[in-house]
Protein backbone atom coordinates (compact mmCIF):
# COMPACT_ATOMS: atom_id res chain seq x y z
CA UNK A 1 0.00 0.00 0.00
CA UNK A 2 2.66 2.43 1.04
CA UNK A 3 3.77 2.01 -2.36
CA UNK A 4 0.83 2.90 -4.53
CA UNK A 5 0.37 5.58 -2.55
CA UNK A 6 3.99 7.23 -2.86
CA UNK A 7 3.37 6.37 -6.25
CA UNK A 8 -0.15 8.53 -6.69
CA UNK A 9 1.50 11.35 -4.39
CA UNK A 10 4.23 11.42 -6.94
CA UNK A 11 2.00 11.74 -9.69
CA UNK A 12 -0.49 14.46 -8.06
CA UNK A 13 2.85 16.48 -7.64
CA UNK A 14 3.86 16.35 -11.51
CA UNK A 15 0.01 17.38 -12.56
CA UNK A 16 0.14 20.18 -9.72
CA UNK A 17 3.53 20.97 -11.36
CA UNK A 18 2.19 21.10 -15.22
CA UNK A 19 -0.61 22.79 -14.14
CA UNK A 20 0.72 25.42 -12.05
CA UNK A 21 3.54 26.24 -15.39
CA UNK A 22 0.83 25.99 -17.79
CA UNK A 23 -1.19 28.91 -15.76
CA UNK A 24 2.06 30.79 -15.73
CA UNK A 25 2.91 30.40 -19.74
CA UNK A 26 -0.76 31.51 -20.33
CA UNK A 27 -0.45 34.66 -17.84
CA UNK A 28 3.15 35.05 -19.67
CA UNK A 29 2.09 35.11 -23.15
CA UNK A 30 -0.90 37.22 -22.18
CA UNK A 31 0.83 40.16 -21.65
CA UNK A 32 3.79 39.79 -24.17
CA UNK A 33 2.86 41.27 -26.74
CA UNK A 34 5.06 40.31 -29.83
CA UNK A 35 7.61 39.19 -27.94
CA UNK A 36 8.31 35.53 -26.57
CA UNK A 37 11.54 36.93 -24.99
CA UNK A 38 11.58 37.17 -20.84
CA UNK A 39 12.70 40.84 -20.33
CA UNK A 40 16.47 41.27 -20.09
CA UNK A 41 17.40 38.03 -20.71
CA UNK A 42 19.49 36.91 -23.54
CA UNK A 43 17.34 37.35 -27.02
CA UNK A 44 16.50 33.87 -27.96
CA UNK A 45 16.57 35.19 -31.39
CA UNK A 46 19.83 37.02 -31.07
CA UNK A 47 23.31 36.04 -33.10
CA UNK A 48 25.97 36.91 -31.15
CA UNK A 49 28.59 38.63 -32.57
CA UNK A 50 32.07 37.77 -31.47
CA UNK A 51 34.40 39.93 -29.97
CA UNK A 52 37.78 38.37 -29.22
CA UNK A 53 38.53 39.71 -25.79
CA UNK A 54 41.81 38.59 -26.15
CA UNK A 55 42.79 41.27 -29.00
CA UNK A 56 39.71 44.08 -28.53
CA UNK A 57 42.10 46.04 -25.95
CA UNK A 58 44.06 49.10 -26.55
CA UNK A 59 46.82 50.85 -25.07
CA UNK A 60 44.91 53.39 -23.58
CA UNK A 61 41.91 51.69 -21.89
CA UNK A 62 43.42 52.21 -18.21
CA UNK A 63 44.41 55.38 -17.26
CA UNK A 64 46.94 55.89 -14.09
CA UNK A 65 45.62 57.88 -11.37
CA UNK A 66 49.58 58.83 -10.24
CA UNK A 67 52.12 59.25 -12.72
CA UNK A 68 52.06 57.31 -15.65
CA UNK A 69 52.43 54.14 -14.83
CA UNK A 70 51.28 51.56 -17.09
CA UNK A 71 48.58 48.57 -16.36
CA UNK A 72 50.88 45.84 -18.49
CA UNK A 73 49.64 43.21 -15.87
CA UNK A 74 49.78 39.37 -17.32
CA UNK A 75 49.17 36.04 -16.15
CA UNK A 76 49.10 32.68 -16.80
CA UNK A 77 46.36 31.72 -14.09
CA UNK A 78 44.33 33.02 -12.10
CA UNK A 79 41.98 32.70 -9.35
CA UNK A 80 39.33 35.15 -9.67
CA UNK A 81 37.38 35.30 -6.03
CA UNK A 82 33.46 36.18 -6.19
CA UNK A 83 32.04 37.57 -3.34
CA UNK A 84 29.19 35.06 -3.02
CA UNK A 85 28.45 33.04 0.14
CA UNK A 86 29.29 29.66 -2.00
CA UNK A 87 32.86 30.57 -0.95
CA UNK A 88 32.47 30.04 2.44
CA UNK A 89 33.16 26.53 4.02
CA UNK A 90 35.43 25.96 0.75
CA UNK A 91 38.50 25.70 2.21
CA UNK A 92 39.96 26.77 -0.76
CA UNK A 93 42.05 29.73 0.32
CA UNK A 94 45.43 27.41 0.03
CA UNK A 95 44.55 26.86 -3.76
CA UNK A 96 44.03 30.17 -4.64
CA UNK A 97 46.80 31.85 -3.04
CA UNK A 98 48.84 29.46 -4.91
CA UNK A 99 47.76 30.87 -8.47
CA UNK A 100 49.89 33.28 -10.03
CA UNK A 101 47.52 36.22 -10.04
CA UNK A 102 44.27 36.27 -7.49
CA UNK A 103 41.41 38.66 -8.70
CA UNK A 104 38.91 40.06 -6.34
CA UNK A 105 36.09 42.90 -5.98
CA UNK A 106 34.61 45.99 -4.59
CA UNK A 107 35.37 45.38 -0.93
CA UNK A 108 35.35 41.93 -0.44
CA UNK A 109 37.95 41.38 2.48
CA UNK A 110 40.33 38.31 3.10
CA UNK A 111 40.65 39.28 6.94
CA UNK A 112 39.11 36.53 8.89
CA UNK A 113 37.90 34.40 5.53
CA UNK A 114 41.75 33.59 4.51
CA UNK A 115 40.64 29.52 5.01
CA UNK A 116 38.30 30.17 2.46
CA UNK A 117 38.89 32.99 -0.37
CA UNK A 118 43.01 33.38 0.68
CA UNK A 119 44.94 36.33 1.88
CA UNK A 120 46.40 37.45 -1.38
CA UNK A 121 45.20 39.76 -4.08
CA UNK A 122 46.98 41.02 -7.27
CA UNK A 123 44.19 42.59 -8.79
CA UNK A 124 41.46 44.26 -7.04
CA UNK A 125 38.61 45.93 -9.40
CA UNK A 126 36.51 48.58 -7.59
CA UNK A 127 33.29 50.21 -8.49
CA UNK A 128 32.69 53.78 -8.11
CA UNK A 129 30.05 53.16 -5.68
CA UNK A 130 32.07 51.10 -3.45
CA UNK A 131 35.04 53.45 -3.40
CA UNK A 132 33.96 54.91 0.51
CA UNK A 133 33.73 51.19 1.36
CA UNK A 134 37.12 50.62 -0.01
CA UNK A 135 38.74 53.98 1.60
CA UNK A 136 37.13 53.29 5.19
CA UNK A 137 39.21 49.95 5.46
CA UNK A 138 42.17 50.66 3.08
CA UNK A 139 45.13 49.23 4.73
CA UNK A 140 43.13 45.94 4.62
CA UNK A 141 42.17 46.22 0.71
CA UNK A 142 45.03 47.63 -0.75
CA UNK A 143 47.77 46.22 0.47
CA UNK A 144 48.67 42.53 -1.16
CA UNK A 145 51.63 40.58 1.31
CA UNK A 146 52.36 38.54 -1.73
CA UNK A 147 53.72 41.87 -3.43
CA UNK A 148 52.50 44.92 -6.09
CA UNK A 149 48.61 45.61 -5.58
CA UNK A 150 46.85 47.07 -8.66
CA UNK A 151 43.51 48.60 -7.92
CA UNK A 152 41.46 49.42 -11.18
CA UNK A 153 38.57 51.72 -10.75
CA UNK A 154 35.62 51.68 -12.78
CA UNK A 155 32.44 54.01 -13.26
CA UNK A 156 30.88 56.98 -15.37
CA UNK A 157 33.39 59.34 -17.09
CA UNK A 158 31.74 62.27 -15.57
CA UNK A 159 32.83 60.95 -12.21
CA UNK A 160 36.04 59.14 -12.67
CA UNK A 161 38.27 61.15 -15.04
CA UNK A 162 41.29 63.53 -13.61
CA UNK A 163 38.78 65.65 -15.20
CA UNK A 164 35.86 65.25 -13.57
CA UNK A 165 37.29 66.95 -9.94
CA UNK A 166 34.38 64.97 -8.06
CA UNK A 167 34.55 64.24 -4.57
CA UNK A 168 35.18 60.26 -5.53
CA UNK A 169 37.84 60.82 -7.91
CA UNK A 170 39.15 62.61 -5.47
CA UNK A 171 39.00 60.32 -2.56
CA UNK A 172 40.32 57.54 -5.59
CA UNK A 173 43.65 59.76 -5.43
CA UNK A 174 43.91 60.07 -1.72
CA UNK A 175 44.42 56.22 -1.19
CA UNK A 176 46.38 55.98 -3.87
CA UNK A 177 49.15 58.29 -3.16
CA UNK A 178 48.96 56.91 0.70
CA UNK A 179 49.74 53.33 -0.31
CA UNK A 180 53.83 52.66 -1.21
CA UNK A 181 53.61 50.50 -4.13
CA UNK A 182 50.33 50.13 -4.56
CA UNK A 183 49.45 51.18 -8.75
CA UNK A 184 45.66 52.48 -9.53
CA UNK A 185 44.15 53.09 -12.82
CA UNK A 186 40.52 54.19 -13.72
CA UNK A 187 38.62 52.75 -16.71
CA UNK A 188 39.30 54.92 -19.34
CA UNK A 189 36.34 56.83 -20.76
CA UNK A 190 36.13 55.15 -24.01
CA UNK A 191 36.44 51.83 -22.83
CA UNK A 192 33.28 52.38 -20.34
CA UNK A 193 31.41 52.64 -23.72
CA UNK A 194 32.58 49.99 -25.19
CA UNK A 195 31.79 47.67 -22.02
CA UNK A 196 28.36 48.67 -22.88
CA UNK A 197 28.68 48.06 -27.08
CA UNK A 198 30.10 44.58 -25.67
CA UNK A 199 27.23 43.63 -23.52
CA UNK A 200 24.67 44.85 -26.79
CA UNK A 201 27.04 42.73 -28.74
CA UNK A 202 26.37 39.46 -26.59
CA UNK A 203 23.13 39.82 -25.59
CA UNK A 204 21.07 41.85 -28.21
CA UNK A 205 19.59 44.31 -25.72
CA UNK A 206 21.08 48.05 -25.90
CA UNK A 207 22.17 48.31 -22.28
CA UNK A 208 20.71 52.11 -21.69
CA UNK A 209 17.47 51.00 -23.00
CA UNK A 210 16.68 48.20 -21.38
CA UNK A 211 17.61 49.90 -17.82
CA UNK A 212 20.48 47.77 -16.94
CA UNK A 213 23.62 48.48 -15.06
CA UNK A 214 26.88 46.30 -15.67
CA UNK A 215 28.23 44.78 -12.73
CA UNK A 216 31.42 44.89 -11.45
CA UNK A 217 31.61 41.22 -12.36
CA UNK A 218 31.34 41.83 -15.80
CA UNK A 219 34.00 44.47 -15.29
CA UNK A 220 36.11 42.25 -13.48
CA UNK A 221 35.10 38.88 -16.04
CA UNK A 222 36.50 40.74 -18.60
CA UNK A 223 39.91 42.04 -17.82
CA UNK A 224 40.68 38.67 -16.04
CA UNK A 225 39.82 37.51 -19.77
CA UNK A 226 42.39 40.25 -20.95
CA UNK A 227 45.51 39.43 -18.58
CA UNK A 228 45.01 36.08 -17.76
CA UNK A 229 45.86 32.90 -19.23
CA UNK A 230 43.51 30.76 -17.43
CA UNK A 231 40.86 31.13 -15.48
CA UNK A 232 39.62 29.66 -11.74
CA UNK A 233 36.40 31.04 -10.93
CA UNK A 234 35.44 30.68 -7.07
CA UNK A 235 31.98 31.00 -6.25
CA UNK A 236 29.82 32.33 -8.74
CA UNK A 237 26.64 30.51 -9.48
CA UNK A 238 25.61 29.27 -12.92
CA UNK A 239 22.70 31.61 -14.68
CA UNK A 240 20.17 29.12 -14.03
CA UNK A 241 21.04 28.16 -10.47
CA UNK A 242 18.07 30.28 -8.37
CA UNK A 243 15.49 29.22 -11.26
CA UNK A 244 13.05 27.68 -8.52
CA UNK A 245 13.78 29.63 -5.77
CA UNK A 246 10.19 31.16 -5.67
CA UNK A 247 8.49 28.33 -4.70
CA UNK A 248 9.60 28.36 -1.18
CA UNK A 249 10.69 32.39 -1.28
CA UNK A 250 7.64 33.91 -2.06
CA UNK A 251 8.97 36.01 -4.97
CA UNK A 252 6.59 38.58 -6.80
CA UNK A 253 4.50 37.42 -10.06
CA UNK A 254 6.34 39.13 -12.29
CA UNK A 255 10.06 37.17 -10.95
CA UNK A 256 8.14 34.02 -10.92
CA UNK A 257 6.71 34.34 -14.58
CA UNK A 258 9.95 35.01 -16.35
CA UNK A 259 11.98 32.74 -14.61
CA UNK A 260 9.36 29.67 -14.44
CA UNK A 261 8.59 29.88 -18.08
CA UNK A 262 12.47 30.29 -19.27
CA UNK A 263 13.60 27.67 -17.71
CA UNK A 264 10.53 25.34 -18.20
CA UNK A 265 12.26 21.88 -17.64
CA UNK A 266 13.03 19.36 -14.76
CA UNK A 267 11.78 20.09 -11.17
CA UNK A 268 15.23 20.48 -8.62
CA UNK A 269 14.84 21.36 -5.24
CA UNK A 270 15.30 25.00 -4.67
CA UNK A 271 18.71 26.30 -3.87
CA UNK A 272 19.61 26.71 -0.30
CA UNK A 273 19.53 30.09 1.81
CA UNK A 274 22.31 32.12 1.42
CA UNK A 275 23.63 35.75 2.09
CA UNK A 276 24.16 37.71 -1.66
CA UNK A 277 27.92 38.79 0.10
CA UNK A 278 29.92 35.95 1.84
CA UNK A 279 30.71 39.29 4.62
CA UNK A 280 27.71 40.12 5.16
CA UNK A 281 25.96 37.42 7.23
CA UNK A 282 22.51 39.30 7.57
CA UNK A 283 22.65 41.04 4.39
CA UNK A 284 20.05 40.17 1.63
CA UNK A 285 19.32 36.42 0.40
CA UNK A 286 21.86 36.03 -3.11
CA UNK A 287 18.54 34.87 -5.42
CA UNK A 288 16.49 37.46 -3.82
CA UNK A 289 18.75 39.92 -5.19
CA UNK A 290 19.31 38.09 -8.43
CA UNK A 291 15.82 37.72 -9.28
CA UNK A 292 14.77 41.02 -8.39
CA UNK A 293 17.41 42.96 -9.99
CA UNK A 294 17.10 40.80 -13.01
CA UNK A 295 13.18 41.23 -13.73
CA UNK A 296 12.45 44.77 -12.12
CA UNK A 297 11.77 46.91 -15.28
CA UNK A 298 11.37 49.98 -13.01
CA UNK A 299 14.80 51.96 -12.99
CA UNK A 300 18.08 50.48 -13.62
CA UNK A 301 19.20 47.85 -12.45
CA UNK A 302 22.29 44.93 -12.51
CA UNK A 303 20.83 41.93 -14.59
CA UNK A 304 23.36 39.18 -12.97
CA UNK A 305 21.47 36.05 -14.57
CA UNK A 306 21.57 37.83 -18.21
CA UNK A 307 25.68 38.35 -17.39
CA UNK A 308 26.34 34.74 -15.88
CA UNK A 309 24.68 33.50 -19.38
CA UNK A 310 27.28 35.54 -21.20
CA UNK A 311 30.06 33.67 -18.90
CA UNK A 312 28.91 30.34 -19.64
CA UNK A 313 29.43 31.42 -23.48
CA UNK A 314 33.29 32.88 -22.77
CA UNK A 315 34.30 29.97 -20.46
CA UNK A 316 34.25 27.37 -23.58
CA UNK A 317 36.29 29.89 -25.20
CA UNK A 318 38.87 31.56 -22.91
CA UNK A 319 39.89 28.45 -20.38
CA UNK A 320 37.20 29.74 -17.74
CA UNK A 321 36.68 27.19 -15.06
CA UNK A 322 34.07 27.63 -12.17
CA UNK A 323 33.94 26.26 -9.10
CA UNK A 324 32.07 25.71 -5.82
CA UNK A 325 29.69 25.41 -7.69
CA UNK A 326 30.99 23.63 -10.53
CA UNK A 327 29.37 24.43 -13.59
Amino acid sequence: MGGKAGERTRRVAILVAVLLLTTLLILYNSGAGQSSDPPFRVAQNHTIRLTDLKKWGAKDDYVAVQGDQKMDLRCSQCALVSSSSHVLSTKAGPLIDASECVIRMNDAPTAGYEADVGRRTTLRVVAHSSVYRVLRRRDDFLVDPGGLLRTIFWGPPKKMTRDSKTAVYRSVQRMCSAHEGLSCFTVAPAKMYRFDHLFQLETGRNRVRSNSWLSTGWFTMVIAIEICDNIVVYGMVPPNYCRWAWLTRGYDLSSVINESIFFFGSITKGPKMLPYHYYKPRGSDECVTFMQNQNNQRGSHHRFITEKEVFGHWAQRYNITFVHPTW
